[in-house]
């Protein structure tokens, strides 16, 4: 599936592929410097297309296919997007977030309220420039406006502006109770070297709903994109999609 382009006020190109179904539509929010056609994504694409379910999927700005430079990334511009892409279904969806993602999944169930049925967030990174960086690093981005640190994942290094960190500091939601009250699943690999457990702990018990559902995977690493937990994915939001609306 070829991309289709949502076009911003700012004149900035979203790349965004829907795939139209019937039931809640999947949103996919991908994780920080990732993009739709990851293997989660993807497993979710032929998931959505097997069973006829609604899917969105869309990369952010400056990332994989979409219009603009990453390093003008922020938490608040990337759920603005992420916001935007949202109205382009009808009906109820179900937010599906990777890292990033189910940090930005949390700040758009706030903004959408009720169009939200449910939430699943895999290896979910909600307030991350709080207990994700050092204090030296802290100190490096407020001297220099950008932190440079190795990709745990080869290639190019991780970039953070200061822009992004100011505004991942204003988004914090787990020093508070976040008040959706749908179901949750997340989905934590308990040899995720990048997302402690504690934060999927922390997250389950910030919730006030009291449908949340803690997953802890043997072996999974901060990817969680081995065979069995992407079947693991699949099965999660089939059971979410197929069920009746509480809400």
């Amino acid at each position: 599936m070829d991309p289709s382009w949502l076009t911003l006020d700012d004149g900035r190109r979203i790349a965004v592929r829907h795939r139209r179904g019937t039931g809640p539509t999947i949103l996919f929010l991908p994780g920080y410097a990732s993009d739709m056609l990851g293997s989660k994504a993807q497993a979710l694409d032929a998931l959505a297309e097997r069973e006829g379910l609604g899917l969105l999927r869309f990369d952010y700005s400056g990332t994989g296919e979409s219009e603009g430079r990453f390093a003008d990334g922020t938490l608040d511009r990337w759920r603005a997007e992420a916001e935007a892409v949202a109205a382009l279904a009808e009906g109820p969806l179900v937010l599906i977030g990777s890292s990033m993602g189910g940090w930005l999944m949390l700040l758009l169930a706030e903004a959408l309220g009720t169009r939200v049925e449910a939430l699943v967030g895999i290896a979910a990174a909600p307030d991350f420039t709080d207990w994700g960086y050092s204090d030296e690093d802290k100190k490096a981005l407020a001297r220099d406006g950008e932190l440079r640190r190795p990709n745990p994942y080869g290639g190019e290094a991780e970039l953070t502006t200061l822009g992004f960190w100011q505004s991942g500091e204003r988004n914090r939601r787990l020093d508070r109770r976040i008040s959706f009250p749908g179901p949750v699943r997340l989905l934590h690999g308990d040899q995720d070297a990048e997302v402690p457990l504690e934060i999927a702990v922390r997250l389950k018990d910030a919730l006030v709903s009291d449908d949340v559902q803690l997953t802890v995977v043997k072996g999974g690493t901060h990817r969680l994109s081995a065979p069995r937990e992407l079947a693991l994915l699949e099965q999660v939001t089939m059971a979410l999609c197929r069920r009746e609306p509480t809400r």
